[in-house]
């Protein structure tokens, strides 16, 4: 089965797996699994690219602190196995997405067959834009011919009012990422993102983050290779938009569930790329005690062909935790938000706790709850909404977006139109 990370979060499996988790568990915490540590064992992989552009914006204030809570172990239900506690939308995944296309796991970064150079300025790895087709007055879609994961996938783009192709001027812009079993139209398709940002003079670049991406390039058994996510997002998406579409380089990085954790990681890893980091429901705590097995339970292969064995590569897993580096977050905006899985406002109150939502999103609680603590720990400022009953659902993402805009324009200088 092929499943994004933000599906296997919360599934805790069968009645053997709740005989058999708990002392998994122990035997994680006694060897250090999920003890937030100030530094990771490992750094990013990539330093920030170069500002293809002048920063004409102002700088970023503070969040404001919350009081944050003490860290918990999460708590692992019971549920069916073909259950999907952290799915976001319906869809499919593409015949070429990298996720699901198994035979070129691992492979050498390389081009995809039969992308021709065009017109386009290319990223620094030679990342091509061989297509821009548009969506509306103001979207379009951008076909990227990826040495990163050795396929051509999209990149949707929504432009502020008053934007023009032949220009010297810059716009603050907003990198999005979506969550599980979804894709790049998931942020036009599923929130309200046109209605929230589309008043204002800031570009949004909506990335296509694969079936079961994670947000990450892939440890593929110690390989590396094919798929590179986060080589993708930052060092193809971003300097592609600045070169061809003047996206600024004042910037900023929004997610839910897989897409937050994204959001913050790629913060925390890539130090002065973004001015702000906001993750609604996000996967905040990977190796909070427990949260390992969880991850690779339900489909070993995948599981820990992302991030590697959560005991010999426990440094890997480590750098991709956002709470472990929570104090690389310094300097920065942090915005974070989440439910506690129970029925809220907007779900129906008889709501089964087996249900994929609820389970979901107890579980996106407790690691927030974790990142909150640690952020306060560390010293950094973070405005944080721990909403109490809540599901993993867009009715609560669409709420947080509206909640968080304020700030997050602030902070990279947008302006109502």
């Amino acid at each position: 089965m092929k499943k994004r990370t933000d599906r296997k979060i919360a599934i805790a499996g069968t009645a053997a797996a709740a005989v058999l988790l708990p002392a998994v568990m122990v035997g994680l915490a006694q060897a250090g699994i999920g003890v937030p540590r100030s530094e990771s064992e490992a750094s990013g992989n990539s330093q920030p690219i170069p500002s293809f552009g002048p920063a004409t914006q102002p700088s970023a204030p503070k969040a404001a602190a919350s009081p944050g809570k003490p860290a918990k172990t999460p708590k692992l239900p019971s549920m069916p196995l073909n259950s999907n506690p952290f799915g976001t939308g319906g869809d499919s995944p593409a015949p070429t997405d990298p996720d699901t296309n198994r035979g070129s796991h691992g492979e050498k970064p390389h081009m995809p067959p039969g992308a021709a150079s065009g017109k386009y300025a290319k990223a620094p790895d030679g990342a091509a834009i061989t297509a821009v087709q548009k969506i509306n007055s103001r979207q379009f879609d951008v076909t990227i011919a990826s040495p990163a994961l050795g396929a051509a996938v999209k990149t949707r783009v929504m432009v502020p009012s008053g934007w023009k192709s032949k220009t010297t001027r810059t716009w603050p812009v907003v990198y999005a990422y979506h969550g599980g079993n979804n894709n790049y139209t998931s942020w036009t398709k599923d929130s309200n993102i046109e209605q929230i940002i589309g008043p204002y003079n800031a570009m949004v670049v909506m990335p296509e983050g694969g079936w079961n991406g994670s947000y990450t390039n892939w440890w593929n058994g110690g390989r590396g290779g094919i798929p590179k996510w986060e080589t993708f997002h930052i060092e193809e998406v971003i300097p592609l938009m600045e070169r061809n579409f003047h996206a600024g380089a004042v910037r900023a990085a929004i997610g839910l569930s897989s897409g937050g954790q994204g959001a913050i990681t790629y913060a925390e890893r890539h130090r002065g790329l973004f001015r702000y980091a906001a993750a609604y429901s996000g996967a905040l705590n990977i190796t909070a005690p427990g949260m390992p097995i969880i991850l690779t339970s339900m489909n070993r292969e995948a599981g820990t062909a992302i991030w590697g064995d959560p005991i010999t590569e426990r440094a890997n897993w480590q750098a991709h935790d956002a709470t472990v580096n929570v104090a690389k977050l310094k300097g920065i905006g942090v915005y974070v938000s989440s439910g506690n899985g129970q029925p809220g406002p907007y779900d129906k109150p008889d709501t089964s706790p087996l249900n994929g939502g609820r389970i979901g999103e107890q579980l996106a609680g407790t690691m927030n709850e974790n990142f909150v603590a640690a952020a306060k720990k560390a010293g950094v400022p973070v405005t944080s909404n721990l909403y109490g009953p809540g599901m993993h659902n867009w009715k609560y993402w669409k709420r947080e977006l509206a909640k968080s805009w304020p700030a997050i324009a602030a902070a990279i200088g947008a302006r109502k139109s």
